[in-house]
C-alpha cells in the first residue's frame, strides 16, 4: 500500500515544550495557514456537513440510536469558578473526570430540574449530557466549550428574551447541583466539583457526512460518532498505528505532552523518516498547522522553531 497521509490534532503549542524532537521539524516544515482554534473547527474541517457540527444528535445517536425526529443540545457537566464580578468556566466534559457512579448519582435531580421546563435530559454517558427538544424548537447561538473556557462565562452565554430563559434555567440547575452530596465527596478528596452544565452543539441529526478520511484513531466519543456518520473506520488510540491506510486521523489533542513525547512523537517521526507516511500534517488547538515531509529534514539553513 502506498504511504499514508497523516493528520494529527494536537494539544496547544503552549503544553508541548517538552516535545523537543519536534521543533527542528516545525523549523523546516511548510507553515500553513492558520485555521480556526479548537477541537471542533478541526473536526469540521476533515467531516463536513452543512452549518455546525450537531454534536449532541451526533453522540446520541452513536449510543442511544434514538437522535431522529428531535433537536438535540449538549448539556454537559461543567466546572464554574465564581469570581467577584462574575464567573469562569474551567472545565467541561471529559476535563471533569466524572465517574459513571457520580453521573448516575446526579441523574435523578437534574432529570426533574429540566422536567420542570418541559426538557428531556439523557445522559449518553458520565461526560456528555443532552436535552432532547422538539425538531422544530428555535433555540439561541450556544457558544462551545473551547471558544469559552477560561473567559467570564456570562460574555459567552446567548442574550436576548430567548437567552435570558435559558440563562434561568442554567441557574436553577446550577442551584441544584452546588450543595448535591456527589460535590461534597468530590470537594472532600479535593476534586473540583461538577456545579454547572454547558449549553452548546445543538442541531438535529444530519442524513450523512462527507470525509476523505479512510481511517481515525481516537478517544473522544464524538470522533466515533462522526465516524458512523461519514462511513469512516474508527479504532481506539490504543489500537494505533494498526494497519497503513491511505488517509488517516489521529487525535492526540488531549494527551500529555509527557505520554506525546515519550510514545507518540517517537513513531510519528520514524514513520516519516522510512517513508511510510507520506505527509505529515499537525493541527495545533490554536489553529497553527504545519506540513511536514521527509526530504524537509535536509533545510539545515531553518533555523529550529
Amino acid at each position: 500500500m502506498a504511504a499514508t497521509e497523516r493528520h494529527v490534532l494536537m494539544p496547544a503549542r503552549a503544553r508541548l515544550a517538552a516535545v523537543t524532537a519536534m521543533a527542528p521539524w516545525l523549523a523546516r516544515g511548510n507553515r500553513l495557514a492558520d485555521a480556526t482554534p479548537g477541537f471542533i473547527p478541526a473536526l469540521s474541517s476533515y467531516f463536513r456537513t452543512e452549518g455546525d457540527l450537531p454534536v449532541a444528535a451526533l453522540i446520541r445517536q452513536l449510543v442511544a440510536g434514538d437522535a431522529r425526529g428531535h433537536q438535540w443540545l449538549c448539556a454537559d457537566p461543567a466546572w464554574v469558578q465564581p469570581e467577584v464580578n462574575g464567573a469562569r468556566l474551567l472545565a467541561c466534559g471529559d476535563e471533569l473526570g466524572l465517574t459513571a457512579g457520580e453521573a448516575d448519582a446526579l441523574r435523578g435531580d437534574l432529570v426533574e430540574a429540566f422536567a420542570a421546563h418541559g426538557f428531556a435530559f439523557e445522559m449518553a454517558d458520565a461526560s456528555h449530557w443532552q436535552l432532547r427538544l422538539p425538531a422544530f424548537a428555535e433555540l439561541p447561538h450556544f457558544v462551545g466549550p473551547d471558544g469559552a473556557r477560561g473567559a467570564d462565562l456570562f460574555d459567552h452565554l446567548p442574550a436576548g428574551a430567548e437567552g435570558r430563559r435559558w440563562r434561568a434555567v442554567l441557574g436553577e440547575v446550577q442551584i441544584v447541583l452546588h450543595n448535591h452530596p456527589v460535590n461534597l465527596r468530590r470537594r472532600e478528596r479535593g476534586a473540583v466539583p461538577v456545579n454547572s452544565v454547558w449549553f452548546w452543539g445543538a442541531g438535529t441529526l444530519p442524513e450523512g457526512l462527507e470525509s476523505g478520511l479512510t481511517h481515525a484513531f481516537a478517544d473522544d466519543l464524538l470522533v466515533w460518532a462522526l465516524g458512523a456518520r461519514a462511513d469512516v473506520h474508527v479504532d481506539g488510540l490504543q489500537a494505533w498505528p494498526g494497519t497503513a491506510s491511505a488517509f488517516e486521523l489521529l487525535d492526540l489533542s488531549a494527551q500529555d505532552e509527557q505520554v506525546i513525547t515519550s510514545r507518540w512523537w517517537p513513531r510519528l517521526e520514524e514513520d516519516l523518516l522510512a517513508g511510510r507516511t507520506r505527509r505529515l500534517r499537525l493541527h495545533f488547538a490554536g489553529g497553527e498547522r504545519w506540513q511536514l515531509s521527509r526530504g524537509q529534514r535536509l533545510r539545515f539553513w531553518r533555523g529550529r522553531g
